[in-house]
């Protein structure tokens, strides 16, 4: 899968400026965001990017005498996993009960506060060239939540599954299955290593929203953790892979978009439980019943 670098001046830059940039980006494709360089920069995966939307955006930006310019270029096809050993990957902990750490970490138990009651669930990944660590608030929503839903000889689905994480903690945490897909052969490929790194089983595939036809029967719980333009084609597919009374999870998305995803959810008998948010960063709950 090829990602497009999107650099972006912004003109005066301020904190509320990169906010709604973000939010708009978004919706052209952007997925991820960081600052590079005193700039802030978005990734795209390239056959899922609108530049004409994103540039009607930065026309039109909403803030008076702010000016947005950017520039595209190929993003550089890195390994993840070689960054992570030069750099160092601190273990990222959830709740004080789910602790996500790199494959290497001797004693992911060192950063606990003493309050924590019993020992946290483990997840030991090596990224490679597929997005997802577990450092993303949206990741963490779901992992929060995953330990909130008695999965005990449940059925999971995990639209776009990354490197895994949110399936492979389903499975810990007693899931009689767990299938996931996603279109990138990479993180096909590292879902599969990683599972087996902590000893779960799940049955991968790569493909789109349509792949899901390949996987037997409905699901107990669908999980999603993609932008909102994907989560709104996709959601129909959601639905169809969902059994009744099943659960929805939703995140990758803004709280502003919020609304717009619960008002499509509702059109297909999906009625919002709950909702959390993290940093302006947004994960809905639904059932279908």
């Amino acid at each position: 899968m090829k990602y497009l670098q999107i650099t972006f001046q912004i003109t005066p830059d301020s904190e509320i400026a990169r906010d709604i940039l973000t939010s708009l980006a978004s919706e052209a494709g952007c997925e991820s965001f960081t600052e590079e360089g005193g700039s802030w920069v978005g990734y795209a995966q390239e056959k899922l990017f609108q530049d004409e939307m994103l540039k009607a955006y930065c026309e039109n930006f909403p803030i008076p005498d702010t000016k947005i310019a950017y520039t595209i270029k190929e993003a550089e096809n890195r390994n993840w996993n070689e960054e992570w050993e030069q750099n160092g990957f601190s273990p990222i902990i959830i709740d004080d009960r789910c602790i996500i750490c790199s494959s290497k970490e001797e004693n992911p138990f060192e950063l606990l506060t003493e309050n924590t009651i019993k020992e946290p669930l483990v997840v030991r990944i090596d990224p490679r060239q597929a997005f997802g660590s577990g450092t993303h608030e949206t990741t963490q929503m779901i992992v929060s939540q995953l330990f909130d839903e008695d999965l005990r000889a449940k059925s999971v689905l995990d639209c776009g599954c990354g490197t895994g994480i949110l399936g492979i903690v389903a499975a810990k945490l007693g899931a009689a299955t767990v299938c996931a897909y996603d279109i990138d052969e990479w993180s096909v490929r590292n879902t599969e290593d990683n599972a087996k790194l902590n000893g779960v089983e799940i049955q991968v595939l790569e493909g789109d929203k349509h792949i899901t036809s390949n996987f037997d029967g409905q699901f107990d719980l669908v999980i999603a953790n993609i932008n909102r333009n994907i989560l709104l084609n996709d959601i129909e597919t959601f639905r169809v892979k969902l059994k009744q009374d099943g659960k929805l999870i939703l995140s990758g998305f803004y709280t502003e978009d919020a609304a717009i995803l619960e008002q499509k959810a509702s059109t297909l008998g999906l009625h919002l439980c709950q909702q959390r948010e993290n940093h302006n960063w947004c994960c809905l709950i639904f059932r279908l019943s």
